[in-house]
């Protein structure tokens, strides 16, 4: 069996499997077994069940960040949720037909340098899915921090208000005016929630899901421990803003002491390229063989494969987990 069957084969079972975990409906028996468990944390009678059912929730949208083949490859649903995570108003047509479009680009664009079929195939495939949903990530990544930034001044406005007598919800509503930017959108979207009915407690967890970020589940569940024990919310979340901001000043030094780290995997994973692309501008006749010779193109799809596992252990040791 030639090198070109064996590259459809492959890239035919890639595509299916990719279009099975994107477009595939969730799982029953998980479905079942998260119904369950919400049914039981909603009875629960005790504070400290409620709380430890917060935990459990943030513990779970932490473990769902691992560089897993599904957290690559998400469902539609889980789709769905990164686009509205941006901020941005994307549809999920939108991205798929992105996608389509991004493949088409990219395997015209092989099969104009000569390369073949199968080759340029699964390149278009890999950058149709990998491209946007890096792009995805990183609006996401940005709109999070931005979040994140501004999230203490809203539980400093928060503090005011509640000393100044007003109730908490109000205080929803004039953070949501004050301040600009998706902690204005986020807290505008509890207010509008709970005015259609909805208790506080789910409002919140409804934005906690859609953000994905322990800060903001942090608070969810000092309100909601305040709601069960009593006691004083403006001094309970104003501790919580000054761990918060310790929190982040954390992460400041943690990302200066890596620096020196990350601009050598930056510098070790683009040389290669850089000096790919400098000698095809020199002399493209000398790489061409790269998209059409067999030998050759083993050669350097293994040798980014290779590269690709350094750059992701080198990226494991330089994250760290506050």
């Amino acid at each position: 069996m030639n090198l070109p069957v064996i590259l459809i084969i492959a890239g035919a079972f890639l595509a299916f499997a990719l279009l099975v975990m994107l477009l595939g409906g969730p799982s029953a028996g998980k479905a079942k077994t998260r119904r369950l468990a919400m049914v039981k944390d909603r009875h629960a009678a005790s504070t400290e069940a409620v709380v430890a059912a917060q935990m459990r929730k943030t513990i779970q949208s932490g473990a769902s960040g691992t560089s897993t083949l599904t957290s690559l490859m998400p469902r539609r649903e889980e789709m769905e949720v990164r686009l509205r995570r941006t901020g941005k108003g994307w549809t999920l047509t939108q991205y798929m037909l992105w996608s389509m479009g991004l493949f088409v680009v990219a395997t015209g664009g092989m099969l104009v340098m000569r390369s073949p079929l199968p080759l340029a195939a699964m390149i278009g495939l890999f950058l149709s899915l990998g491209l946007p949903y890096l792009v995805v990530g990183r609006a996401i990544k940005k709109r999070v921090a931005q979040f994140n930034t501004r999230f203490p001044d809203a539980i400093d406005l928060l503090v005011r208000g509640l000393k100044s007598g007003l109730p908490v919800t109000e205080t929803f509503q004039v953070v949501s005016q004050e301040l600009p930017g998706p902690v204005g959108e986020e807290f505008k979207g509890v207010v509008e929630r709970i005015r259609i009915g909805n208790t506080m407690e789910s409002a919140l967890q409804e934005t906690a899901v859609m953000l994905g970020t322990p800060e903001f589940q942090f608070f969810c569940i000092t309100i909601q421990i305040q709601r069960e024990t009593g006691g004083n919310l403006a001094e309970t979340l104003a501790n919580l803003s000054d761990v918060l901001r310790k929190r982040a000043q954390m992460k400041l030094k943690i990302r200066a002491m890596s620096s020196e780290a990350k601009a050598s995997a930056y510098i070790v994973g683009a040389l290669p390229f850089f000096v790919f692309g400098l000698v095809w501008t020199m002399n493209p006749t000398y790489l061409a063989g790269f998209f059409y010779e067999q030998r050759l193109i083993i050669a350097g799809l293994s040798g980014l494969v290779w590269m690709s596992i350094g750059v992701f252990i080198m990226s494991k040791m330089i994250s760290f987990e506050i």
